[in-house]
């Protein structure tokens, strides 16, 4: 894990699929525990002025109280990878942004896919893996798998940066 240093202007913080119907106790306990230290990255993003980007995913549309969009902050919905059928790559290029903070749930789905494709684009891509959830204790593997993908894929390393929020400074 690495430092990252991230410039407001030009880096946008995505926040993927977190609604109540798949983000809860009984479904996704791991996604739960993600909810204080997501709110703290995003009350600091909006406070700075970052450009804040939503996410909805087939299953639910409810977000998380702590996690709501304001303001008008955008919401794009699609599957796994958020940039198919939706406007999302000329919501990031109209702005300017060279860069994403990519945080939610599902690690090995809209995380992984998103992530991924924002990097195969061009863009640089900051994934603090103690942003993103698998569904459950005995699927920790899948956030494991999606840290070594983003750091290892094909074409993916040069682009993507694995931290921790902590370790993000704007």
């Amino acid at each position: 894990l690495k430092p990252a240093d991230v410039d407001i202007k030009t880096t946008a913080l995505l926040i993927i699929d977190m609604v109540n119907e798949t983000c809860n106790a009984k479904a996704r306990p791991r996604c739960v525990e993600t909810i204080p230290a997501i709110q703290k990255l995003l009350n600091d993003a909006r406070a700075k002025g970052m450009t804040v980007i939503y996410s909805l995913g087939p299953a639910g549309n409810n977000f998380v109280e702590a996690l709501a969009p304001k303001n008008g902050e955008p919401i794009v919905k699609s599957g796994a990878d958020k940039f198919v059928n939706t406007e999302l790559e000329k919501m990031l290029k109209d702005k300017s942004i060279a860069g994403v903070i990519v945080v939610g749930t599902l690690a090995n789905g809209g995380v992984l896919h998103t992530a991924s494709q924002a990097a195969l684009r061009g863009f640089k891509v900051v994934v603090p893996v103690d942003g993103m959830s698998s569904p459950n204790l005995d699927t920790l593997y899948a956030e494991q798998y999606t840290a070594w993908h983003l750091a290892n894929g094909p074409g993916l390393a040069a682009n993507v940066t694995l931290t921790k929020m902590d370790m993000i400074k704007f």
